[in-house]
């Protein structure tokens, strides 16, 4: 059920309004883009109209809600801060609090990305990694407010929090007000329930569609149970959404505005940070790039819409990008594994080589295995790595040198989920 009437909501675009308003200075949010993707668009038979809010000061939309709690907080005279975040609320909060001149302490996961731990001291914070994964770092956050006079800022279940980033959804409608589908990343839930808010007051009519990552999913089975479900464990490359759980107050949101929530495996986007590499010429994270990765997915039909995914995080660790584009690479078989089952005698790598080599591909590297169970005396497995231009030259080079008497398996991994 959707409605334009957000009274009895906990969020109301009257807020967001109002966020705006304090949300008027460059130097903290600026108005990001919306560009035209005509090869997304081509590739999806619509109108594609990319949100670029990758390209935020702080690389992510976090700052605009950050910065409505904070400056609101501190005109009350608060005067320290402390967040749990995987980095992009880090960074946000530690951003607001050094512009409204107060102390900010970010608690992250022992595993976060070093560039966001780095972003986050370098905005002003001071940061501690504990806890394997988001909830295990937020409960120590909680405990270190406990009995001093720091405030703590939750990255999504917070009504401040979601009217700031709802006023993300005001931009996107003032430039796109003709929009058929909305696309928004969910994590804990903040964000699209902020822009969905803003959508439904101004374009009842308008799609609005969530996407989780299938290792971190959690909306389906609140809305089944109508209460929040929290994961035990989280398993995506899109951190930025990996909190493994939403609050009540944003399942209430999300209940009310929004129309569709699909998953996408980590191997979709992974795939879909590669193209917007290669097509949109845009660096763009996990988190961020799930909207794309809907988009392009069976789940979603888009076909002669006007739609508008939203890229709501730049952040990407250069690590995380290796690994990314490694399974993305292999998932289009431009990276190929290939297991050869030989005869163990002089000249045999050598012949397999020249084979690959004659066929036009880069062998990137080669070993043997010997010791495996199921080789005879005598037998060993050449395990290639060989860069391809794509799916048809790696199934040239495969049947070339099965053409020459050898059992070729491929055994490139993607990372499915």
């Amino acid at each position: 059920m959707n409605s334009t009437d957000d009274a009895d909501l906990p969020v109301t675009y009257r807020d967001i309004e109002r966020a705006r308003d304090r949300l008027d200075d460059e130097s903290v949010v600026k108005r990001t883009p919306v560009e035209t993707s005509t090869s997304l668009g081509e590739l999806v038979d619509a109108d594609v109209y990319l949100k670029m809010e990758h390209l935020q000061w702080t690389g992510s939309f976090k700052t605009r809600g950050a910065y409505n709690k904070i400056c609101q907080d501190t005109d009350r005279g608060v005067t320290s801060f402390v967040a749990a975040s995987a980095g992009n609320h880090a960074q946000g909060v530690a951003l607001a609090a050094t512009k409204c001149g107060a102390d900010s302490t970010i608690y992250m996961p022992e595993n976060a990305p070093q560039a966001k731990v780095d972003a986050t001291r370098g905005y002003g914070a001071t940061v501690e990694l504990v806890g394997k994964d988001f909830q295990e770092t937020m409960r120590h956050a909680k405990e270190a407010v406990e009995g001093t006079d720091a405030e703590f800022v939750h990255a999504y279940d917070d009504p401040d929090i979601i009217a700031g980033q709802g006023t993300l959804g005001t931009e996107i409608y003032h430039d796109c007000p003709h929009i058929d589908t909305l696309i928004v990343p969910i994590g804990g839930g903040g964000l699209i329930s902020g822009i969905s808010t803003a959508v439904k007051h101004l374009s009842p009519d308008t799609r609005v569609v969530g996407v989780q990552a299938t290792g971190a999913q959690t909306v389906h089975d609140s809305l089944d149970k109508g209460m929040p479900v929290t994961l035990d464990e989280v398993d995506t490359i899109a951190d930025g959404i990996a909190t493994g759980g939403i609050s009540e107050r944003t399942l209430r949101i999300i209940k009310r505005n929004v129309d569709e929530v699909v998953t996408v495996t980590d191997t979709e986007i992974a795939q879909a940070i590669l193209l917007l590499l290669e097509r949109a010429k845009q660096v763009v994270e996990g988190a961020g790039a799930a909207s794309v990765a809907a988009m392009l997915s069976d789940d979603l039909d888009v076909s002669g819409e006007t739609v508008v995914p939203l890229l709501c995080g730049g952040n990407l660790d250069m690590t995380r990008l290796q690994t990314v584009l490694v399974h993305a690479l292999t998932a289009r078989q431009q990276i190929l594994r290939l297991r050869i089952r030989i005869d163990d005698r002089p000249g045999t790598l050598e012949d397999i080589a020249g084979t690959i080599a004659d066929y036009g591909a880069n062998i990137h590297d080669v070993r043997h295995d010997r010791s495996v169970d199921d080789l005879e005396i005598g037998e060993a497995y050449l395990v290639f790595r060989v860069e391809t231009s794509g799916e048809e030259h790696a199934a040239a080079i495969v049947d070339a040198v099965e053409g020459t008497g050898y059992v070729v398996e491929n055994i490139a991994a993607t990372i499915e989920r």
